[in-house]
């Protein structure tokens, strides 16, 4: 049992004739996997093992993963928080998001009850927005929520460009609740918040059949495992 109460149970599987029932069922009935979260790391043990070259052993082929079916996965909602409103009054701000979304108050949280709507908390005052009608792309990337707000708001109108790397955005987990994006923009740390929709595990498939990569920070996964539980060693 860990600290959050969540309990992890491993079973070791070491019979030869069960292990190799096992990957026979997945040569027949499993087509493809998908990477939903890791994908730096799957990347980090790939570049490990070439860089280790004639060093490398067997076991530096391979590297932990857990493998979920889908049916047993969910995606929740990774929101965001922005220090600034570059250099806008609210006012200014919400006539400029006026022009690509209808604008609703709100007299409590909100948290988005289906694709393009968004939450906006700004100045104690919580916001319904809906994308207008052809205002966001169709294929998979575009069609994004994650898309829509960093096409409409975040780049052209805060001049957030690249959310890996400006300092003045934050990323908040759905797991931690709207409070949690109240209380950010309630300590004046940040200036305003947004809540999203999750991106949904039809369109996780096909941003990843389409050979596209998921925009950075768009989804938080449950369950999640205990950090360190298991260990790979690729140097015996």
């Amino acid at each position: 049992m860990a600290d959050d109460e969540i309990q992890h149970t491993i079973w070791i599987v070491n019979d030869e004739a069960t292990i190799d029932k096992i990957t026979q069922l997945f040569a027949e009935q499993v087509p493809c996997t998908y990477i939903a979260d890791g994908h730096h790391r799957a990347a980090s043990a790939a570049k490990v093992k070439l860089a280790m070259g004639s060093h490398a052993t067997e076991s530096a082929n391979y590297f932990l993963t857990t493998l979920f079916p889908s049916n047993q996965l969910q995606i929740m909602d990774y929101n965001r928080v922005v220090k600034d409103l570059n250099g806008l009054s609210k006012n200014d701000f919400i006539e400029k998001i006026k022009n690509i979304f209808s604008v609703e108050k709100v007299n409590a949280a909100f948290s988005p009850a289906q694709l393009h709507e968004f939450g906006m908390y700004l100045n104690k005052q919580w916001y319904k927005l809906a994308s207008n009608p052809n205002t966001f792309g169709t294929d998979p990337i575009g069609v994004l929520d994650i898309s829509i707000l960093s096409n409409n708001i975040l780049e052209p109108i805060l001049g957030i460009a690249d959310q890996r790397t400006d300092t003045r955005i934050d990323f908040v987990g759905g797991i931690r609740g709207l409070g949690e994006l109240e209380k950010r923009v309630e300590s004046g740390e940040m200036a305003v918040a947004f809540s999203l929709h999750p991106v949904s595990l039809t369109q996780l498939f096909d941003i990843a059949d389409s050979g596209n990569v998921m925009p950075p920070k768009s989804t938080w996964f449950e369950p999640k495992l205990r950090d360190g539980l298991l260990t790979h060693l690729i140097s015996e």
